[in-house]
């Protein structure tokens, strides 16, 4: 058997990133890793701060390390600890732990795949969604998209109807896994 594929669901909020990594999960068999700051919010009450921004890191780490230990072929993940680093420096500027990034650059290099998901579909309120408007929706697509050009990351974009979204999903995935195959 070889090594894990390690596949981030990846984008801004409201994107269908949680439904998508677990459709996936579901139809591949395989395990997927939650978004770790979901159950911290709630534990917290909403009430986060800069200073527990390497909580948060190592609870993504945790999930993440979890799903690729009971993976077979492939994990995926609802978000990643790129992500963190993002929403760390929009929602606080300047406060992202060193480390935290440093491990955020060492673990897209072990991602096989990254499914960048575009913000054309109705953005859903939720208590922990912050950028509704679409224009900080458009800069938040444009922030993540430059993080995997910038780094060379390689990415398929999934927009679309949700049906469609799921279907490119499915197609990249496989791809994925029929060329480790070979």
């Amino acid at each position: 058997m070889g090594e894990v594929k390690r596949v981030v669901v990846f984008g801004t909020e409201s994107t269908g990133k949680t439904t998508l990594a677990a459709r996936l999960a579901e139809r591949f068999g395989e395990p997927w890793a939650e978004e770790f700051v979901r159950e911290f919010w709630a534990i917290k009450e909403g009430k986060i701060a800069a200073g527990d921004l390497g909580t948060i890191a190592l609870g993504q780490m945790a999930n993440e390390d979890h799903a690729v230990a009971a993976a077979r072929r492939v994990a995926f993940f609802d978000t990643d600890l790129l992500t963190c680093t993002l929403w760390d420096d929009v929602l606080f500027p300047g406060a992202c732990p060193p480390w935290v990034r440093a491990e955020a650059e060492e673990r897209v290099c072990g991602v096989a795949l990254w499914l960048l998901c575009d913000t054309d579909v109705p953005f859903e309120p939720d208590p922990q969604r912050s950028f509704p408007d679409p224009a900080d929706r458009a800069r938040g697509r444009a922030l993540w998209r430059e993080a995997l050009e910038r780094r060379g990351l390689p990415f398929v974009e999934i927009g679309g109807s949700w049906a469609e979204r799921e279907r490119r999903a499915v197609e990249a995935v496989q791809k994925l896994l029929d060329s480790a195959a070979e």
